[in-house]
């Protein structure tokens, strides 16, 4: 028995409740089923933000809220005029949740639980008449005429019109590659690099504002770098990650970076600054405390990298010391060996090719009736709310062109 609707939703994630709401609010006639693989529904909103669920980030301006996108910022530009930011919170207001912002920009929740996105989405869906199916794993997909074959491990649907929202879901895209789409190959995007190195073994959990360079290629980044057990993570090197995903991926993980501690310091003019330390410090050890925006136990761990022992006072140090300190502050090299997923948060880069994409209603421009939300199509964004950013404003305009 086949089950008829007017729409099929594939994917129970952020994109596909959003995009399932909008329409039914738009038009209350349509008959809409959302098709959910797994025994839960929004499993990647559940653990967002440490589970406050990171709903998006508070830059308003379309021509800036692109530039977070290290796939997608051209075609994204259009779309985000449509429904941006800004859009997302008035959404949510009037579905009851009411955002905040914090200090570095990321919007969550007021209630600081990704268990009320959830629940506002499953009331909505509940209200709305939505049909949602859980343990639906779609095994082919076929179209017949002005129609849509769904076949499940149980079920057959019928609708007019396919709305992929499946996220990095290889399956679904090898079916899409069988009509004709082409794929951009997945590879990981957001992780923390795998450093073992002495100069940072003992400093877990210590910070710092940096600037970081991978060796032999354009890739550059600044922010906070947080030093880890395993290595080097926090938003320099995420950002890092996010763009050089296809570069790191081709080196197999295996790359040289340098860090400059001191941000964006210039290797001479620090060099001249430690020349007047050594003059106003003469008598005081090098290594106790850091004349800089260092935390002492980074500095410290930096002053023995250079050559310098530890009850060495700065009347007594040469010129190379002063030289090999500088180096370390501003040049620092490491190596890397191999990534980690940062948190649960997995994010590819890759999808379907973007321009086989309509961008003013998310269809395929080689099949009618077929439309794109969230991060099945090759886009994606550093960490900070963007992603999710993507999945709304996708599903707002499949939601808009039905």
């Amino acid at each position: 028995m086949n089950q008829n609707f007017d729409i099929i939703i594939v994917g129970g994630g952020a994109a596909g409740f959003f995009t399932a709401i909008n329409i039914v609010e738009k038009n209350p006639k349509l008959k809409v089923a959302i098709l959910e693989r797994g025994t839960e529904f929004l499993n990647k909103v559940r653990i967002s933000g440490g589970g406050r669920c990171n709903v998006t980030h508070a830059c308003f301006e379309p021509n800036e809220l692109v530039k977070f996108y290290p796939r997608g910022e051209k075609e994204l530009r259009g779309p985000f005029h449509q429904f941006c930011s800004g859009d997302t919170i008035e959404w949510f207001e009037k579905h009851g949740v009411e955002l905040k912002i914090e200090a570095d920009g990321r919007m969550f929740p007021v209630s600081n639980s990704s268990q009320t996105i959830i629940d506002c989405f499953l009331k909505a869906t509940q209200k709305l008449g939505i049909a949602v199916l859980r343990g639906q794993s779609v095994q082919s997909i076929f179209k017949k005429e002005n129609e849509w074959k769904i076949e499940t491990q149980t079920e057959n649907y019928l609708a007019e019109k396919l709305i992929l929202a499946t996220g990095s879901n290889p399956k679904v895209w090898e079916m899409l590659q069988n009509f004709g789409h082409a794929v951009v190959s997945p590879v990981p995007s957001l992780f923390t690099f795998n450093i073992k190195d002495s100069r940072i073994k003992e400093l877990p959990g210590v910070a710092a504002q940096v600037t970081v360079k991978v060796k032999d290629t354009k890739l550059t980044s600044t922010g906070p770098l947080l030093i880890t057990h395993w290595g080097m993570s926090g938003p320099a090197i995420l950002k890092l990650s996010a763009w050089g995903a296809r570069i790191l991926h081709e080196k197999n993980y295996q790359f040289t970076i340098f860090v400059n501690w001191l941000n964006d310091a210039d290797k001479e003019d620090v060099e001249k600054k430690l020349k007047e330390l050594k003059q106003e410090h003469a008598k005081k050890s090098v290594s106790k405390k850091s004349p800089f925006e260092l935390t002492n136990r980074l500095w410290e761990s930096l002053v023995l990298a250079s050559g310098i022992e530890s009850e060495t006072k700065w009347a007594d140090l040469s010129k190379i010391q002063l030289q090999n300190l500088a180096n370390q502050l501003t040049n620092g090299t490491f190596q890397v060996n191999g990534k980690s997923t940062f948190k649960e948060e997995f994010v590819t880069a890759g999808g379907i090719d973007l321009k086989e994409i309509n961008f003013k209603t998310m269809e395929s421009k080689l099949h009618e009736n077929l439309y794109f939300a969230g991060e099945i199509v090759n886009i994606d964004a550093i960490t900070g709310g963007f992603n999710f950013q993507n999945a709304w404003t996708s599903g707002f305009i499949v939601a808009n062109s039905i």
